[in-house]
């Protein structure tokens, strides 16, 4: 079986599996919580949660790992993200944790609703930290009225949604920096309203790289998540695409100072913090030098 990581819909036949993960996760993350993980609290996330909430998991080699409850009329999104939606639950099989099951099951809500809030128990150090690595910020805090332990509530705001083109040459990648600015960057941007991510892409490359790329040439490699560069620590949420010709010769719109080709060296030292994943995913894929 394949090892690469799915993100589905909870299904009602993944109930047993999902509670027995569910019951070991929160008994090793909350020990100071009496009759965590079985009783009351069991019931009624058969009962409740995973009937009532949107649920998705985390599955790996026909295993499943992970699971992600949402509730929805979570914060305002803004930039064109969804309505926002609350986590309900995180929870990563003990066996699982630090896989990425988590951070993808996060990245997912976030491409669907945009914004997200959840809250976590003041003596979960590990899930703080977690949460502090992925952006999110604290907004309040409370008395949780079940147990008597304190709550901590943080939020994320919708991550910038763009999209960047993969063109490769002699093992090079193809990067844009704009004038004034000393990062290089993939071709590419952010999408206007009404365009598809295809739609969005084909316009960025004729307005950048003067490019005819017809969207319906593009296809999607992968996604990145990442940190904005220059934004403040706003997450990014970048979909890359390969296709279109390959014999090009660029002539640099109005906004753009200059093109290059970088091999993996160069990349990572004058490209912005993504571009380090892309060129990872690159060189695995046998497409980049490593």
């Amino acid at each position: 079986m394949s090892s690469e990581m799915i993100i589905r819909r909870y299904r009602a036949s993944d109930q047993d599996v999902v509670t027995d993960l569910w019951s070991r996760a929160v008994r090793q993350a909350h020990p100071f919580i009496d009759g965590e993980g079985e009783g009351e609290r069991a019931r009624v996330l058969r009962e409740v949660y995973l009937v009532q909430a949107e649920n998705w998991v985390a599955e790996r080699a026909g295993s499943v790992i992970g699971l992600l409850g949402l509730l929805h009329d979570g914060p305002g999104a803004g930039d064109g993200g969804g309505p926002g939606a609350e986590v309900g639950g995180l929870f990563v099989a003990p066996e699982a944790q630090g896989g990425g099951a988590g951070r993808e099951l996060l990245e997912h809500a976030a491409a669907l609703h945009g914004a997200l809030a959840l809250e976590v128990f003041e003596g979960n150090g590990r899930a703080r930290r977690f949460y502090a690595h992925l952006g999110f910020t604290e907004r309040g805090r409370r008395t949780d009225e079940e147990t008597g332990h304190p709550l901590i509530a943080l939020e994320r705001a919708a991550p910038l949604k763009s999209v960047s083109w993969l063109h490769l040459r002699d093992g090079r990648l193809l990067s844009v920096r704009t004038r004034g600015n000393d990062t290089f960057y993939l071709p590419g941007g952010k999408y206007e309203p009404g365009e598809t991510a295809r739609e969005a892409l084909s316009r960025e490359l004729h307005e950048e790289l003067g490019l005819v790329v017809p969207a319906e040439e593009l296809s999607e490699a992968f996604v990145i998540h990442d940190v904005a560069h220059g934004k403040g620590g706003r997450r990014l949420h970048m979909t890359c695409f390969t296709g279109g010709p390959q014999d090009i010769a660029p002539a640099p719109g109005r906004e753009i100072a200059e093109f290059a080709w970088f091999d993996r060296r160069k990349a990572r030292e004058r490209c912005a913090p993504a571009h380090a994943q892309v060129v990872n995913r690159l060189i695995a894929q046998g497409r980049m030098p490593g």
